[in-house]
């Protein structure tokens, strides 16, 4: 039975993607429910069925107080299949409706609702470029990744378990009372007019104050999150007090939203209690003048006062539950800041599938400048041939990662073309262009520490057969000879074949890198980025990559573009070294030529030349 209503709806299920989310909370929840609508329209129609039986039970009880005015032989003789047959709906039929009800809002919405969001939230995210991550904490995108999710479930499971059946069980009493006397209706009218001002003061200020509380929540998960990423430097630098300090800056402006938040709950909790009261107070007092009046059995005064009590008891469960959805609708929209950005970095409308034979490259007064007039790239022509092995080197800030990131795709150039086969990667989007054939290996080493030295070599060499690949599906992996078989053959060609069990994590950075190197070339790329593959490395462990990287250059077939600060890295690896200096070429020739170059000296090289 729990398997059948939790399939009811896949939350995987194939979606047109779109670069450009809805910016407003109920469109966005409105495109991310459409798999849903079936369900919703299903778990409204039982919320007022529900609600409609709970009207009936307390107007059936008020029926039977009537019905004890005469005796019982007769009361039961006139009624009692009546008596039976309502208690077998009791019995079976009730249970059995609100079990479907419940069954549909715990086991098919609120586990397959969440799950979609956080799935699609993810996959959209994972679609923005570079450079947008590095513009925010990782612990915060993180924080919103997962918070939303149940949020945005919380909403929907309100809406169905509470509003849509108060809006039923509040229309249902105002037919009972009126069935009773329609004189019944003038206090529970001004009551719930009183209870609508109550909801909108609250609602108004809910809102905002639940948006600001989540953000600050999500700065403190930043925050935190940034100071264990970065615990060397904070032990290093001898850094606890200041971290503590930080983050204690977020601790006390989430406590501060929080308790904003709290004080109109206990504002609305009071006036409810007086509001409640009043309802009391005005329905079955009225319904006791009536009955004083002769106008209204004794029938009627026990149904007025068991409807009451039951809206006593349902008001304050009615405005949590509002509060609820639009302190939820809160924490979406705060989500919504980074789920909902529209993705960067896209084709150009006329872009064609690249088709690379060759694999020639070539760049053409290219230009980029982060915004600035000056530093970046300033106007640099390249050729790289196919299978070439070039060097790009100069000082910090002379433009080498930024010619990298333009040719990856992560960064968009002001000006100029970067062709690759007399077709422009412009404008492409940077899994595309890694499509090709082009793998990239990062100053500090990019593995998945939670993953095996084996599970992480097998998710490009999975990546180069299905063009894809998810995590989680390590343990399906594990059973493909085809990709156990060549990842176990690129860690023998490394010489790491008996880390293959190892937890990435606890590798040396040496060979965290030769991992990642290996990594690439189980993609067979057509061109290999180098970006400082030595950096940060004992002269051992360099030694170690230097060798790999001339196995590699002279094994296979393959463009090998490198930067480096170490000369002696470059000089054994390159046969071309292009020497950059802010942001164009100054000097381009062979190694031999390059050591003794005036103009490298004295731009680059200093008196280690």
């Amino acid at each position: 039975m729990f398997k059948y209503f939790e399939n009811l709806v896949d939350p995987y299920v194939r979606y047109t993607e779109t670069d450009t989310p809805p910016q407003q909370v109920y469109p966005f929840l409105k495109d991310y429910s459409r798999p849903f609508y079936r369900i919703f329209a299903l778990a409204a129609l039982l919320s007022i069925v529900v609600a409609a039986i709970e009207i009936g039970l307390i107007y059936y009880m008020g029926r039977i107080v009537d019905l004890l005015g005469g005796s019982p032989a007769e009361v039961w003789a006139l009624h009692g299949t009546e008596l039976i047959i309502v208690a077998l709906l009791i019995l079976f039929v009730r249970p059995a409706i609100q079990l479907v009800d419940v069954l549909i809002l715990n086991n098919t919405i609120l586990p397959n609702f969440g799950t979609l969001i956080r799935w699609r939230a993810h996959k959209h995210v994972l679609r923005q470029s570079v450079g947008w991550f590095e513009n925010d904490f990782a612990g915060r995108i993180a924080n919103r990744i997962m918070q939303t999710p149940p949020a945005a479930g919380e909403v929907v499971f309100q809406v169905f378990d509470a509003i849509s059946f108060a809006l039923a069980y509040l229309i249902g009493a105002a037919i009972l009372l009126t069935a009773a006397d329609p004189r019944l209706l003038l206090p529970l009218a001004i009551w719930f007019g009183l209870y609508a001002l109550l909801v909108s003061w609250t609602v108004k200020r809910v809102g905002p104050a639940s948006q600001a509380a989540s953000d600050a929540r999500s700065l403190v998960t930043g925050r935190v999150v940034d100071a264990y990423t970065n615990i060397h430097s904070v032990k290093m630098f001898a850094h606890h007090e200041s971290e503590l300090e930080y983050a204690k800056d977020a601790i006390e402006k989430s406590r501060a939203t929080f308790q904003t938040e709290m004080r109109l709950y206990t504002v609305m909790d009071a006036v409810l209690v007086t509001l409640n009261g009043l309802l009391i107070v005005g329905v079955v007092g009225w319904a006791f003048v009536l009955w004083m009046q002769g106008t209204a059995s004794v029938g009627t005064v026990a149904a007025a006062t068991a409807l009451t009590l039951r809206l006593n008891a349902m008001t304050g469960w009615i405005m949590w539950a509002l509060t609820t959805f639009f302190r939820q609708i809160g924490v979406v929209a705060e989500g919504m800041e980074t789920i909902a950005q529209p993705i960067s970095l896209v084709d150009a409308p006329e872009a064609k599938p690249l088709v690379i034979d060759q694999g020639r490259i070539t760049i053409n007064t290219l230009s980029h400048h982060y915004g600035r007039g000056s530093g970046g790239l300033d106007g640099i022509s390249l050729t790289i041939e196919p299978g070439e092995k070039i060097g790009l080197v100069g000082r910090s800030g002379a433009g080498k990662s930024t010619l990298l990131n333009c040719l990856v795709g992560k960064l968009i150039p002001d000006t100029g073309s970067v062709m690759f086969d007399s077709q422009s990667v412009l404008g492409r989007k940077p899994y595309e262009i890694n499509q090709l054939g082009i793998s990239r290996v990062f100053q500090t080493p990019e593995i998945f520490g939670d993953l095996t030295v084996m599970e992480n070599m097998m998710i490009p060499c999975l990546a180069k057969r299905d063009g894809s690949f998810e995590l989680n599906a390590i343990g399906d992996m594990l059973k493909d000879a085809e990709i156990v078989d060549r990842a176990t053959h690129m860690l023998e060609e490394m010489n790491m074949a008996d880390k293959r069990d190892m937890h990435a994590a606890a590798m040396s950075r040496g060979d965290k890198r030769r991992l990642e190197i290996g990594m690439c070339l189980s993609q067979e790329p057509r061109l290999l980025l180098l970006d400082e593959p030595t950096a940060g490395m004992a002269r051992a462990d360099t030694n170690n990559t230097i060798d790999l990287l001339r196995q590699i250059k002279e094994e296979r077939d393959i463009t090998i573009a490198i930067i480096e600060h170490d000369m002696h890295v470059v000089f054994s690896l390159a046969e071309r070294i292009t020497v950059l200096a802010q942001g164009t070429p100054l000097v381009e020739d062979t190694p031999e030529n390059i050591k003794g170059h005036p103009k490298v000296r004295e731009a680059y090289l200093g008196e280690a030349a």
